[in-house]
């Protein structure tokens, strides 16, 4: 087969190129996207999980996570702030939205019931992940040692929304194409 005509190529291109171009900024701006790291790991996960060689491509998404981190720190500028020994807990907020992603592949369908069950488990694995990264941020990082958990949760607390919100909307869009390609694919059926 062509690899120019094989799906998990142009998922992964997708993904790859989507979370290169939007994670130097995590909320966006007038001029650029906010990051899609969070949706592009569940989404790996919904779409490539099952695929021969799924936990390569989940390893090639966190080493390009860090990369473009490491390039965005000491290239463009931007603030090395969040790079501390809770750093590696990246590697399990990651994992967990590519595996409940996985989980729920086999249970996804293009219904309103089945749209509505995606946004559950994609809010439940973002949820997952924020936690995941911001308690090992707070325990880690060297940062809150005369800061209450409860001060440091009501702060960061504010960030949850955008973080879910966010991904919500990539997942969103991505499902929209799916579900463009798939009524595409029934018209050029349709024609012949």
């Amino acid at each position: 087969m062509n690899i120019f005509q094989n799906k998990t190529f142009w998922i992964c291109t997708a993904l790859v190129s989507l979370m290169a171009t939007t994670r130097y900024h995590h909320f966006g701006s007038a001029l650029t996207l906010p990051d899609a790291s969070y949706a592009v790991f569940f989404l790996g996960g919904l779409f490539l999980g099952r695929v021969s060689g799924a936990l390569a491509i989940l390893a090639v998404l966190i080493l390009e996570a860090a990369l473009v981190d490491f390039y965005a720190i000491n290239f463009q500028g931007i603030s090395a702030y969040c790079v501390t020994s809770a750093y590696g807990f990246m590697v399990f907020a990651y994992a967990a939205l590519w595996f409940v992603g996985r989980w729920f592949a086999p249970r996804f369908e293009l219904s309103a019931k089945g749209l509505a069950s995606l946004a559950v488990a994609a809010a439940f694995a973002g949820s997952a992940a924020f936690i995941i990264a911001n308690v090992s941020f707070y325990l880690l990082a060297g940062y809150f040692d005369s800061m209450s958990i409860v001060d440091y949760v009501s702060q960061v607390s504010e960030y949850y929304g955008s973080y879910v919100v966010v991904m919500l909307t990539y997942v969103s869009f991505a499902v929209g194409v799916q579900m463009l390609s798939r009524l595409n694919r029934t018209q050029m059926s349709a024609n012949e």
